[in-house]
């Protein structure tokens, strides 16, 4: 390879002097199936002389067994590594590769083309500085153009490379290119991707990729490696406002306490005053610490480690920042939602958010909207399903600091996290926060919980009764707080079917009506154990993550699961309402346990077996844990 014999002379630290001089870009390919990302990529490397002999020849045995071109290189085979993608002729994962020229260094990531990976594309994306889009001159402009062109516009590439390749197979026809040009220009406006570059090639025969073309003569722009060598990027990161998220309290002795992280964005000189976020509280940089030394400045990707002079509570989480520039802060956001699970978005779900090194939990209050990538339409839905782009309010748990996403990548864009699985479900950029959320404040009262509970001697609890339609649940409930009230304990039993008569009477039984159902509920059962109540509710309340988010809103302790154990079989023979044979005749749609999942408790404190125990039997065995657990004390 020349690239070897370019470095394994005696100029090599020179070489490596130059190449640590030079400026990097970081770039993706996207476009639809088969418009030739990696074929494109491959060629890349091939011309900048990037691949070993061993790397060729092995490409050279790949290409005549696996290739697409009887037997003569097929340059894809470089960049799709996974076996699936080869069979296939497939990009599904994101391949990184890393190449250079004479002129600049560059990060390339080649993106899955199919609508099903798009979540890929997103993480791609995520990083780069300009995209290379390309286009199949024999197809034009098709949807996963648009949606990739969408999806670059929202995460901030500005810098924009219409590839039209596979030129050859059109004859080079500048009526072609012309007319594509056009149809993406009129799609590009509208998104605001202004000013790309349209440069015809064939990433197969190297067409105008890194040599100009003879056979464009009709074409006299530059190469694709030519503009990318020359594209000028300013490093926004290092002008930016100082961010800098904390990820790691530093505490080796006694005396250094240390504040470990990536310095996000700006610059930080030993001698700054620095602001935290939330706290507000200030204080100034004393030392910038690495594993190689102290530094006098850190800039933008240097991983370092800050210590300061006051001792001020400062954690992960936390955001540093200049006094006289801090990010803002809130709870409450109007955020672009891209959906990346097979699972739907729920609005009122419990999810976490992540965003920087601060993990809090959120929950879509409001899909405003759905964008259709191809018409820009916005239409109106309740969930997002996979690849869904939605406009949403979200609110958080706490007040987090942020920057929108247009000032800066670090601090306005933020990942969801389902909270049972720890999968990443979607990826967000937050637009602004909402007013609303700086109207709003806690109203401190003089009598709490712990008063009312002194008043009525006794200890307040959610008891969560959870299982199948005909499993029980509010027959045990009911004498559950029969004895309670017999014991002269304050109660109240919230009941699935009387809260539908009332206060939840808009919902139906789709998947985003049943989040919605146990929300409310879980919210007015917080309010009454607030009021020092003992509170038995009796919901199927079929998803962990609900039941989970219910827990969460009080104190540990507070919360008792109770699983009313019955199989389908079981509570299907009992039928005690009729509703399984009308699920079975299809009268009834959503149905739990039919055509609806049920997610039994993993860890419920209490498990009742209703094949085996009375209700009778059932109400007492619950009342002797609610000893146990020091709920209520013994007669």
């Amino acid at each position: 390879m020349a690239l070897a014999s370019d470095i394994s002379t005696p100029s090599l630290e020179t070489r490596l002097a130059t190449l640590e001089q030079m400026s990097l870009l970081r770039f993706i390919t996207c476009g639809s199936v088969d418009d030739g990302k990696s074929t494109l990529i491959g060629r890349l490397l091939y011309d900048s002389k990037m691949i070993f002999d061993d790397q060729l020849a092995a490409l050279e045995a790949d290409s005549k067994k696996l290739g697409t071109r009887g037997g003569q290189i097929d340059f894809a085979l470089l960049v799709d590594g996974l076996a699936a993608e080869r069979e296939q002729g497939i990009t599904i994962d994101v391949a990184y590769r890393y190449f250079t020229t004479d002129k600049r260094k560059f990060i390339v990531a080649d993106t899955p083309g199919h609508e099903q990976y798009t979540r890929n594309m997103i993480t791609g994306a995520s990083t780069a500085d300009a995209a290379v889009i390309l286009i199949d001159a024999r197809n034009g402009v098709l949807t996963q153009t648009r949606r990739h062109s969408y999806l670059v516009s929202l995460v901030g590439i500005r810098h924009v490379v219409l590839a039209i390749n596979k030129m050859d197979l059109v004859g080079f026809s500048q009526e072609v290119f012309d007319r594509i040009v056009a149809d993406y220009r009129a799609f590009a406006e509208k998104i605001g991707l202004v000013g790309f570059r349209a440069i015809p090639i064939s990433a197969l025969d190297g067409d105008n990729v890194s040599q100009p073309s003879t056979r464009t003569s009709w074409y006299d722009g530059p190469t694709l490696l030519s503009h990318l060598e020359t594209l000028q990027v300013a490093d926004r990161k290092e002008t930016q406002d100082f961010r800098f998220w904390v990820q790691w309290v530093n505490r080796p002795n006694l005396d250094f306490r240390g504040f470990a992280g990536t310095v996000s964005s700006g610059r930080i000189k030993r001698g700054d005053m620095v602001r935290v976020s939330p706290s507000g509280r200030t204080s100034r940089v004393t030392r910038i610490v690495t594993q190689d030394g102290d530094l006098d400045e850190a800039v933008a990707d240097q991983s370092v480690t800050l210590t300061v002079a006051d001792e001020i509570d400062i954690g992960r989480g936390d955001l540093l920042s200049p006094p006289n520039a801090p990010p803002g802060l809130s709870d409450q956001f109007e955020v672009t939602l891209v959906w990346m699970s097979e699972q739907p978005m729920l609005p009122g779900r419990s999810y976490w958010l992540k965003i920087g090194t601060r993990t809090v939990s959120t929950t879509v209050t409001e899909l405003k909207y759905q964008v259709n990538v191809n018409t820009l339409e916005h239409t109106a839905a309740k969930t997002l399903e996979l690849n869904g782009i939605g406009i949403c309010n979200i609110g958080v748990g706490q007040s987090i600091p942020f920057d929108a996403y247009t000032d800066n990548r670090e601090t306005g864009g933020f990942i969801l996290i389902d909270r049972v699985t720890n999968a990443t479900v979607g990826a967000g950029m937050i637009l602004f926060a909402l007013r609303r959320s700086q109207n709003i404040h806690w109203q401190s009262v003089d009598i709490d919980r712990a008063a009312r509970a002194v008043l009525k001697h006794q200890k307040p609890a959610i008891l969560w009764f959870t299982g199948l339609s005909g499993a029980g649940k509010s027959t045990i409930a009911n004498l559950v707080e029969k004895r309670l009230y017999v014991a002269g304990k304050h109660t109240y039993m919230l009941d699935g079917d009387n809260v539908r008569h009332g206060l939840n009477r808009d919902l139906g039984f789709t998947d985003a009506d049943r989040v919605e159902n146990i929300r409310r509920v879980g919210e007015v059962a917080k309010l009454m154990v607030d009021a020092g109540l003992i509170v038995m509710v009796s919901f199927i309340s079929p998803f962990r993550s609900e039941r989970q988010m219910a827990r969460e809103l009080v104190e540990p302790g507070e919360f008792i699961e109770i699983y009313v154990d019955a199989s389908l079989a079981l509570a299907e023979s009992r039928d005690p309402k009729g509703l399984y044979k009308r699920a079975r005749r299809g009268e009834i749609k959503n149905f739990t346990g039919i055509d609806s999942p049920y997610e039994p408790p993993e860890q419920a404190e209490i498990v009742i077996d209703t094949a085996h125990l009375s209700a009778e039997e059932a109400a007492n065995a619950v009342i002797r844990k609610l000893i146990e657990f020091g709920i209520i004390a013994a007669a």
